[in-house]
């Protein structure tokens, strides 16, 4: 294909790997983030072998990789805190680890410096108001007056995707689960060489994220979706923790600071009919957004990112590349979603319980499998 001009709505993970990975192919790449300040939020993220695989094919694995602590099994507990079972994780590179914890601030800045050092231009505080596809172009202007015309547009602005509502107002929305996810820092012991995931009706991991630190993550029923203030935050995910195992309640009276708790509503969707309109698409979240038990979704959006970009230097036309960028994610990606789901509905008694290890070591047999 001849080389684009792309825009790119959305300066998080799927925007950014998307911008390294156009730039890679010689492609025009435009990255436009609502966020002034350009942030996220302090708590940390699984990266597990496929995608330490992509962001190999990124150019970027070593820095990635400094910028974490790698881990090469997930150990899965009984509610009352017995061990089951330890499932390896399968090392795609050599010389790797199997899976990676990294703060969500180191990430985001490993991938924020590779999009400016490949040539993407990044633009902060500004949306696009209006997006008029004209056949030949995409003429899109922004919330600070300008407006410019691209070849193609990519919509990375996550599950409350404006472009998604844009192109495809018809889609599926995000529903809410019935769960949410807490988030908190604390310290690493030397002993946490492994994601540790506990079953239950909450569920529960520890995820080494640094020498020092590591998360620890709740999933917990939520009727209502209610809105959690955040003065007394901390107390309350003390208290969504006080019957789970005794480890686990032990290290709750450690989450005393409420600004240090990430609280969200679990929300999950998939687009099943086309991922793309005329010279706008999708990728990450706008189209398939998990719940987090098997911590693929960043990892959907960086393999997202790849094989767009691929697909594009690939084919002769807009319309064929974005057909076969969906081919080759749909059902992966699906897979992904709907295992996810599962996993809470089971959690929730709105579904039969899910086997953790044999749902996990099923992830990773998939996600070995080349993109």
């Amino acid at each position: 294909m001849v080389q684009l001009d792309i825009l790119i709505i959305g300066g998080g993970i799927g925007g950014l790997t998307s911008a390294i990975a156009l730039r890679q192919r010689g492609f025009g790449v435009t990255v436009i983030e609502k966020d002034p300040q350009w942030s996220v939020y302090g708590v940390g993220i699984i990266q597990q072998g496929n995608v330490l695989r992509a962001v190999d094919q990124l150019g970027i694995l070593q820095d990635y990789v400094d910028a974490g602590v790698g881990f090469d099994a997930v150990e899965v507990y009984a509610p009352d805190g017995i061990r089951i079972a330890r499932v390896p994780s399968p090392r795609l590179l050599e010389g790797y680890p199997a899976n990676l914890g990294i703060s969500r601030p180191a990430l985001h800045k490993v991938l924020g410096e590779a999009a400016l050092a490949a040539g993407a231009e990044i633009r902060l505080g500004v949306t696009a108001t209006e997006i008029e596809d004209r056949g030949d172009a995409v003429q899109v202007r922004f919330s600070d007056g300008s407006e410019g015309a691209y070849d193609i547009v990519i919509g990375a602005d996550g599950v409350y995707s404006q472009t998604r509502a844009t192109i495809l107002p018809e889609a599926e929305m995000p529903q809410f689960t019935g769960q949410a996810v807490w988030r908190y820092n604390l310290p690493r012991p030397a002993s946490l060489d492994a994601l540790h995931a506990y079953n239950g009706r909450t569920g529960v991991g520890l995820v080494p994220i640094s020498d020092t630190l590591m998360y620890i993550y709740a999933t917990t029923p939520e009727p209502g979706n209610p809105r959690h203030p955040r003065a007394g935050l901390a107390a309350a995910m003390r208290d969504r923790l006080a019957d789970c195992a005794p480890a686990i309640s032990e290290l709750a009276q450690q989450i005393t600071d409420d600004k240090g708790v990430v609280y969200r509503p679990l929300e999950g969707m998939l687009v099943e009919g086309p991922w793309h309109m005329g010279r706008v698409v999708l990728l990450g979240d706008a189209v398939h957004a998990t719940t987090p038990h098997l911590g693929q979704g960043a990892g959907m959006a960086i393999e997202d990112s790849l094989v767009l970009a691929e697909e594009l230097a690939r084919h002769g036309t807009v319309a064929s590349a974005f057909a076969a960028y969906r081919a080759r994610r749909f059902e992966r990606c699906a897979s992904i979603v709907r295992a996810s789901l599962a996993i809470c509905m089971g959690q929730l008694g709105k579904g039969p319980p899910v086997d953790n290890a044999k749902a996990t070591a099923e992830m990773f047999q998939l996600t070995a499998k080349p993109i």
